[in-house]
């Protein structure tokens, strides 16, 4: 989109920005007036000092779209995972420890997380109470206070944050938007979004779930800190199986499919259905153990009535499951993608997507051709990373900054609190009510430990 597209856009109403910017706390943030954020040290025009914790995977990629900006320093634990960003940014100072970093190196402004999700918080609060904007990658966090806290640091200490939900900045989200709000299919009252994690087939996965703890325990290799790597987390001997990447299925430092997945696929949905935090979560599951996530699972929010909107039954359906074909739906269409999908129930009409950032197509196909499609009323996005940068230095909050970040991680992670074993028996017979202004299960204190965890020795966030 050319600059003078974006400043026309940026004419749009505050009412409709409001709305899109959609979950708890979002609106008060975009009724703000534009401040110069607390750390920032880098105007309009100048270039952003930048550093990145967690660059291998997901991280390197981030560090490379953040390119065009000083890259002042990298770290990360697994320095030979980390090898080929450390390549391709030669000048940037290296780090193992992220807490060395943080507290020597004083030129930095802005840090990029991509650690496994059970070191989100540590890092990032880390950054945010020294004044450093933060990206921090998706899910925000490992637990539901996490993720409160997190927002909560931000707001108080002016700092710029975007969460990697890249689909956010995407055509699809704000068409999704305009269609419902046009009544496309009039009041919605039933969302379904599935994923194919962490299977990709029948006999290969993304990452292992469902399984036990390795009983072998291998030398640490040369490269990798393990007492760094496990951050926050129990104390366990090191293995491949935790590190790289297929740490994502461990409840201790992943967030299964449903945290992989969950903050890209629910976003646009929190946007356009106005989802505030839910009233109740309960999930079955294929067998679960206390070591990994279920190999699939069903989760099952309901949100209550917002304004003029009705109350809604949102199901997550993970490791290939998914919901029954609609009757609209001609032989021989796919229903959303092979790999993820959404479908939404409205009282006139049904809708389909294939997934995070796509745009949204009415089923069936007749009523689609039906539809004339509402104008653009909603700002288009310059570019997700580049929101987050332009927010760095004094521009409007970013799409997905942690005002709208914390509050959809929370919906997201509360789903895992029904996944637990110690769960299974007691959500056979009733379902787990949430309080999110006490952030507490009325009904069933003991699932309240699970809203947060216990930091090993040492460790704080």
């Amino acid at each position: 989109m050319d600059r003078q597209s974006q400043r026309t856009d940026d004419r749009a109403s505050t009412t409709t920005r409001r709305r899109f910017l959609g979950a708890a706390g979002a609106a008060s943030l975009a009724l703000a007036p534009r401040f110069l954020p607390a750390a920032i040290s880098s105007p309009p025009g100048e270039k952003l000092n930048i550093a990145g914790v967690g660059i291998g995977g997901m991280g390197h990629g981030n560090i490379r779209a953040m390119g065009g900006e000083n890259i002042v320093a990298l770290c990360d634990v697994d320095q030979r995972h980390a090898g080929g960003c450390f390549r391709d940014f030669p000048k940037a100072a290296k780090y193992i420890d992220y807490r060395k970093m943080l507290e020597t190196q004083k030129d930095i402004e802005a840090v990029m997380v991509a650690t496994p999700d059970h070191m989100h918080a540590p890092v990032a609060m880390m950054a945010i109470r020294l004044g450093k904007h933060v990206y921090c990658e998706k899910p925000l966090t490992h637990t539901v206070f996490e993720a409160r806290e997190l927002a909560k640091a931000a707001r108080e200490h002016k700092v710029a944050t975007q969460m990697g939900n890249r689909g956010q900045a995407s055509e699809g989200v704000r068409f999704l938007c305009e269609w419902i709000w046009d009544g496309a299919i009039g009041p919605v009252r039933e969302l379904h979004l599935w994923t194919d994690r962490p299977r990709r087939g029948i006999f290969d996965t993304y990452w292992p779930q469902g399984v036990d703890r390795p009983a072998d325990a291998p030398p640490v290799p040369d490269w990798m800190t393990w007492d760094l790597w496990l951050g926050v987390a129990p104390e366990r001997p090191y293995h491949p199986a935790y590190a790289p990447f297929v740490w994502r299925g461990w409840w201790d430092f992943g967030t299964g499919a449903l945290g992989d997945i969950g903050c890209h696929a629910l976003d646009a949905f929190v946007r356009a259905l106005r989802l505030g935090p839910p009233e109740s979560v309960e999930a079955c599951s294929s067998p679960v153990n206390d070591e990994t996530y279920p190999v699939s699972s069903i989760v099952t929010y309901q949100f209550p009535a917002r304004g003029d909107m009705p109350p809604l039954t949102l199901i997550w359906y993970d490791g290939g499951l998914r919901p029954p074909r609609p009757v609209e739906l001609e032989e021989g269409r796919q229903l959303g993608s092979y790999t993820n999908g959404a479908l939404l129930i409205g009282d006139k009409g049904k809708m389909m997507s294939a997934g995070s950032g796509s745009p949204p197509v009415l089923i069936p196909e007749a009523k689609a051709r039906e539809y004339k499609a509402p104008p653009k009323t909603l700002p288009r996005s310059i570019g997700h990373y580049e929101e987050w940068i332009a927010a760095c230095k004094g521009g409007d909050p970013a799409g997905s900054s942690f005002d709208h970040a914390g509050p959809l991680t929370e919906t997201v992670l509360l789903g895992n609190i029904a996944l637990r074993r110690a769960m299974r028996e007691k959500l056979a017979r009733k379902r787990l009510m949430w309080d999110s202004e006490s952030m507490k299960f009325p009904n069933a204190p003991e699932a309240n430990p699970y809203v947060h965890k216990e930091y090993r020795a040492g460790w704080t966030l």
